[in-house]
């Protein structure tokens, strides 16, 4: 697609839900091989099966042959195992670079970065009413929402792209059993997304989801989860590939 703005273009690709480490371990070269003429890429949550750091460095170790920027955020299954924490810092020392209500500006281009949460979508979003714990739980999305936003803000380009695990909109986990729909992302994650007007947003974790949708302002969201993606696109590498 053009620029939108009329300046220099910036070639994107992205992918999520690698799971690195898990029995079948054919998608990092296959991600590798569809990445000629890519500027970036964005790696949205799940890098890891396990969420072990061994999993994360030997993935870093693969992609190390690549020189182009890669940005990531966690997922789900990188948490999984509480070693998060050790992860980022694992990372650091990586071409991976993880954002965690970050923001980065490549090319004139604005990057910014949280693995997001739960609670679902619209009027029937989970809110912090009853027990204790679903307080707590509502108070993780509400928790990212806020990091999304301050890491937008700290953009001042006038193209800028969103990096989420969890989904923004309910339309990208159509296909899902509609029982699961609020456990596979929030709402309240639109809201920055939308009031700071971002070029486009990318997310994973809804497996069986649709691979595009649009927020309430007509804002692009690419749902790119390895399994969505090897199942809409057989015959091409995994990646969705976004010029900006």
């Amino acid at each position: 697609m053009p620029d939108p703005q009329g300046g220099s273009s910036l070639k994107i690709a992205a992918v999520a839900d690698i799971h690195h480490g898990q029995p079948d371990a054919s998608a990092v070269p296959l991600v590798i091989k569809g990445l000629e003429g890519v500027d970036v890429l964005l790696i949205c949550g799940d890098l890891t099966h396990h969420g072990l750091v061994e999993e994360a460095t030997d993935l870093a170790k693969q992609l190390s042959v690549l020189h182009i920027p890669i940005l990531a955020v966690l997922g789900n299954h990188d948490f999984h195992s509480n070693q998060q924490e050790e992860i980022k810092r694992a990372l650091k020392d990586s071409s991976i670079r993880v954002l965690d209500g970050d923001a980065i500006e490549i090319k004139g281009v604005g990057f910014a970065g949280v693995k997001g949460f739960a609670t679902g979508f619209g009027k029937r979003v989970l809110e912090p009413w009853g027990e204790e714990v679903v307080k707590l739980f509502v108070s993780q999305a509400v928790e990212e929402a806020v990091k999304l936003g301050s890491a937008l803000s700290l953009l001042h380009t006038e193209r800028t792209i969103a990096l989420l695990h969890y989904a923004p909109i309910a339309e990208t986990c159509e296909g899902e059993p509609p029982e699961i729909h609020a456990f596979l992302g929030t709402s309240r994650l639109e809201e920055p997304l939308n009031r700071h007007q971002v070029t486009a947003a990318f997310h994973g974790h809804a497996h069986h989801g649709r691979p595009e949708g649009r927020t309430g302002t007509g804002i692009p969201v690419y749902n790119v989860s390895l399994p969505l993606l090897r199942r809409t696109q057989p015959d091409a590498p995994p990646l969705r590939l976004y010029h900006v």
